[in-house]
């Protein structure tokens, strides 16, 4: 086995005669293994044969590392020697009840923080994906299932002393659901429950671990993903109003928009498209009674004779069968493709009070 280390315009020597190598080379390794040989070397992140030479890729994290490939041996790496770390992941989930953005928030089962409110999460497995580790404990711990909620990738949390037991680094998501099921307890987890974030970010609200610190860094990455992309339709449903897409940014911003302004934005923004309207919902029984002329044989039953019934006013019995407000209000749909919006809504407007 031998060791060639070199950069461009360093010649390597193969069995007594020197090759020039012909790029950039970080660290080479060149193996016997009869006529003609195996090299391969490592240019940056990508790794790739050298021209002179037959070779193998091979992908490398550290290329600027020098590693012994024989026998499987990785340069007398040790393990053991150094301390071990857990990985977990953990997830932020916000849902619009009720008028108020609420956290998807589980009561631990266990220690440490038994009975305490946490975020849904857990342990990575041997061999299992990240975001795959999130859909399980989110379903395992919540009964929510990973489909019906939309997810990106937060932070990764990793404070000596964050975790009680032993170091944890944990990576967290954030998700946006439109119609949340009802939460059911379940693995660790004591019981689920929404907690509008109004409460959790009051002083005397206190979640186990750091997870109040990665709630409200989840809550500022909502509110400024809303400026510039079209997840707010994530808490709609599949179509909907301008107004209840307005509904929601006012409410993830506590602010007030102003309705024509929100409606040209939206609007202008090749990402939403309008695909029909919404039809009128059907007028209530009472109000068909109410409204109604009753039949002839009752009129002449119930009335005496000397004082017919007025005749029904045809102006205010047209105008009630109308349907309040004009025209049904146009549904839209966001793009699954486009996200990014052409023109920003920004935050303009004035603010809600706190609740």
């Amino acid at each position: 086995m031998n060791r060639i280390t070199g950069i461009s315009g360093i010649k390597a020597d193969w069995s007594g005669q020197e090759q020039p190598l012909k790029m950039s080379v970080l660290t080479c390794f060149f193996q016997r293994a009869g006529w003609p040989g195996r090299v391969v070397f490592y240019a940056g992140a990508r790794a790739a044969a050298a021209p002179l030479w037959p070779g193998r890729l091979v992908e490398s994290p550290h290329p600027e590392s020098i590693f012994s490939m024989a026998d499987g041996k990785r340069g007398g790496y040790d393990p053991a020697a150094y301390a071990p770390v857990a990985v977990t992941v953990d997830l932020v989930v916000f849902a619009i009840k009720r008028s108020e953005l609420q956290v998807l928030l589980i009561e631990r089962g266990i220690d440490p923080f038994r009975g305490a409110w946490a975020l849904p999460g857990g342990f990575l497995l041997p061999g299992e994906d990240l975001r795959a580790a999130a859909g399980r404990e989110l379903e395992e711990e919540t009964g929510v299932e990973a489909s019906a909620v939309y997810m990106e990738q937060l932070h990764t949390y990793g404070a000596p002393g964050r975790d009680p037991r032993m170091r944890v680094v944990t990576v967290v998501y954030w998700a946006a659901c439109a119609s949340l099921p009802q939460p059911v307890g379940g693995s660790d987890a004591a019981l689920a429950a929404l907690v509008p974030i109004a409460e959790i970010r009051g002083r005397d609200f206190l979640l186990a671990f750091d997870h109040k610190r990665i709630v409200l860094d989840a809550y500022k990455r909502l509110q400024s993903r809303l400026e510039t992309t079209t997840v707010a339709s994530r808490f709609c449903g599949p179509r909907f109003t301008i107004t209840e897409l307005r509904t929601v940014y006012e409410t993830i911003w506590e602010t007030e928009l102003d309705p024509g302004n929100f409606q040209r934005k939206v609007r202008d923004n090749e990402c939403f498209s309008k695909v029909g309207v919404r039809a009128p919902a059907p007028r209530p029984e009472f109000l068909r009674a109410m409204f109604s002329p009753p039949p002839a044989e009752v009129e002449v039953e119930i009335m005496p004779a000397a004082a017919p019934p007025p005749d029904p006013a045809p102006l205010a019995f047209a105008t009630l069968s109308q349907p309040r407000g004009g025209r049904p209000p146009s549904l839209w749909t966001a793009s699954e493709s486009v996200t990014s919006l052409n023109s920003p809504i920004f935050r303009s407007g004035r603010r809600r009070p706190r609740r």
